[in-house]
Parts: C-alpha cells; structure tokens; sequence
C-alpha cells in the first residue's frame, strides 16, 4: 500500500508509525509532511517537545510552513486533543485536505493516563471518518510498554516504518476498541473530602473545591479552572439525574483530583470530544472539562456515571 497515494483521495487515512531512534523518527515524519507541502495541504505537527525540535530541526526553513504543537501541552489531557488540535486545526481548513502528525502517545505518559490515550487513538476514527484528512501516529518502539504497541494495531487500520507500509491485521471496531477501556475507577482514598451534589449545595461545592485547589498549590488561574469544571459536571448532575451525587476531593502526590459520582449514564461514545455547534442547546459541558482539566478519566455504565479530574500541582 502506498500511503502517499492514498491520501490523494477523499477517505480518512490513520496510519500508526513504528520508530525505534531519532532516525527512524525522522524517516517517517519529514517525508510524510514533505509530501503534504508539495500537494499544498496544510500539514500540522503535534509531538511531545523534543520529537518537535527534532523535526523543526529537520525541515529548515519548511518549518514556517508548518503549524508546530508541543503535544506535552496540548494534548496533556488526551480528552482535548481531538476537539483542541484535530479537528481544531481541520476547521480552519475548510475545503482542503489536511495532514496531521499527532503523537498522543510518548515514553512520560503514566499508566493513568494511558486508558484515556487508547481511547483517543481508537476514537480519531469515528471521529474523523468521511473528513478528509490523514492523521499519522508514531510509536516509539523502543520506549513504550508493549500492550501499547500492540493497541496501535488495534486503533490503526495502516501501520508503517519509514521503508515498509501494511494494513494491520487487528484494526477492530473504533467503538468497541474504545468501549474496552471505560474501566472501573479506585475508590477515593479515606481521607478525601467528600460532599453530596445537589442544586443546594452549588455554592459549597465551589468553596470546597477552591479551597482544597488553593491549599494544594494550584496557581489562581489553574484554581478558578478546576473550579468551573466541577462546578459545570455538578449542575449536569443535577439537571439530568434525579438522586444527585457525591464529589470527593483529595491530594495524590503532584496531582489534586476530583471525583464526582451520579446515577447518570454517558452513551455517546465521543461525548467531550466533539465540539458542539453553536445552535445546539446544552452539551458543551464535558468539552469544556476536558479543556480545563489535565486529565479526565471517565467510567460510565447503566446508572452510573463516575467522573475524574486530575491537575497537576
């Protein structure tokens, strides 16, 4: 299969690239965005910080043709990235084919984070199917654990090297890959500060979640933040379940996290990941979280919704 090829036509082209150094890096990416510069496609690159020197470094002066994001902030919270950078950056592009390189996925990503990764990578193509567009994927192989290397078989229909390309013989459903990681979350610890969620306690919420952000080191920004957040997830409990809800909040090493817990059930599967248009009542809410938030676990079943922030001290 030639990939170059195929992203010529008006389909979705996912592929995940395998790199095991610098140079194999390099042999995958600049090639990849070469290609969409001489096409006169928009080509956009966002990889964690030293992967982005490296290809700034690489393109010369083609690298103002070129819009560069440092995954490690952009994408920090997986939950953003399709909203935020992809389909940010194929909005402003109307007309025309877009390439992408994201690397949503590094050696400094925590196992804590990783559910949220999967889901994303497995979601990019329910997201982005019918868009005309080609998002390619590196994989250090080198670095990763290996039950993560083989989800890129996965989540990815094409899979490639910088010589080799092949149609993976394990890309599934995006849904049902991404509906395998909608895991169970740990109970809160003990000594979490714990309230119940209803339209009294609003006001209570917010004071408590101020409180334990600022005692915790949150800067004032990061604290009206995570504020908005689990105020905006408190009124959608309330508004759309009957029982309410619990929040608890507590400290684990760097992080502060938030949990709240209600009886609701999420069954769109790329909830928080779609921008709502600006017609449609409601809905915005779990967009907005996942912008604010540097991380968003999410585990939803019938009758029972269970929610979590994380922000890094």
């Amino acid at each position: 299969m030639n990939v170059s090829a195929s992203t010529n036509t008006d389909s979705f082209v996912h592929p995940a690239l395998f790199y095991a150094d610098r140079e194999e890096y390099l042999a995958g990416t600049v090639p990849f965005i070469q290609a969409g510069l001489a096409a006169d496609e928009p080509v956009m690159a966002a990889v964690p910080g030293e992967n982005l020197d490296h290809i700034r470094t690489a393109l010369g002066i083609d690298a103002d043709r070129v819009q560069l994001h440092d995954m490690s902030m952009a994408g920090r919270n997986p939950g953003r990235i399709i909203p935020g950078v992809l389909l940010a950056f194929a909005a402003a592009h109307v007309g025309k084919r877009v390439r992408i390189i994201g690397e949503p996925i590094w050696a400094g990503r925590t196992a804590t984070e990783y559910p949220a990764c999967a889901q994303h990578e497995a979601l990019i193509n329910a997201a982005f199917a019918g868009r005309r567009a080609t998002i390619l994927c590196p994989y250090d192989t080198s670095r990763l654990d290996r039950s993560w290397l083989d989800d890129a078989y996965r989540t990815h229909p094409i899979l490639q090297t910088g010589s080799a390309v092949w149609a993976s013989p394990h890309y599934a459903d995006p849904v049902a890959v991404a509906a395998g990681f909608n895991l169970p979350l740990p109970d809160p610890p003990a000594h979490a500060t714990t309230i119940a969620i209803d339209f009294h306690a609003l006001p209570a919420i917010r004071r408590v979640v101020t409180a334990e952000a600022t005692a915790a080191g949150l800067t004032p920004d990061r604290v009206s933040d995570l504020t908005l957040a689990v105020n905006e997830l408190a009124a959608n409990t309330i508004e759309h379940t009957a029982a309410g809800g619990t929040l608890a909040v507590w400290t684990d090493g760097t992080r502060l996290i938030c949990q709240l817990t209600d009886t609701g059930h999420i069954t769109n599967p790329l909830a928080g990941r779609i921008p709502v248009p600006p017609q449609q009542p409601g809905g915005r809410g779990l967009v907005l979280v996942n912008q604010l938030c540097d991380l968003v676990r999410v585990h939803t079943k019938p009758g029972s919704t269970t929610t979590r922030l994380h922000m890094h001290r």
